[in-house]
């Protein structure tokens, strides 16, 4: 299974590329991680949020492909432990389908995007600023693999 990371947002200082490939690389190719980054829309003083978000979901969606699980990232979806993830994990490889992670940028996903999501997952009730998510992502994909696997990682 291939799971693809889709980020709005570009140039991430060093610290966030470091950290996200840290843990994408530890992956086996049987839960490989990538990472597909989605510019942001206008944002500015007198931008228009809402075409911003859509623009983003527009080319967030494009990027997806059609037999692919999504899993939305957002407040609305549903806190997982570890173990929680891990269980979660265990069922996506065994559906034999890819994976689409949608992380979506300051503003929240497209409504276009929720609705394509087959998932919800409300990665944390605190509120992360949108670099350290990849980072924190990549991590927990790691743990979960590590834990299914009885690798010694996750204690």
């Amino acid at each position: 299974m291939q799971i693809q990371l889709l980020c709005v947002g570009n140039r991430m200082p060093g610290w966030v590329s470091e950290g996200y490939e840290e843990y994408a690389k530890r992956l086996p190719r049987e839960c490989e991680l990538r990472l597909r980054e989605i510019p942001p829309g206008q944002r500015g003083k007198n931008a228009d949020i809402a075409r911003a978000i859509e623009d983003e979901g527009r080319k967030m969606l494009a990027a997806v492909p059609p037999a692919d699980r999504v899993v939305a990232l957002d407040l609305s979806g549903k806190e997982w432990s570890t173990e929680e993830l891990a269980d979660s994990l265990a069922r996506w490889l065994g559906e034999g389908r890819n994976l689409c992670l949608l992380v979506g940028g300051p503003d929240g996903l497209a409504p276009a995007c929720l609705a394509r999501a087959d998932e919800r997952w409300k990665l944390s009730a605190l509120t992360l600023p949108h670099p350290l998510v990849r980072v924190v992502l990549a991590e927990q994909i790691y743990r979960a693999w590590s834990l299914l696997h009885k690798h010694p990682y996750h204690r």
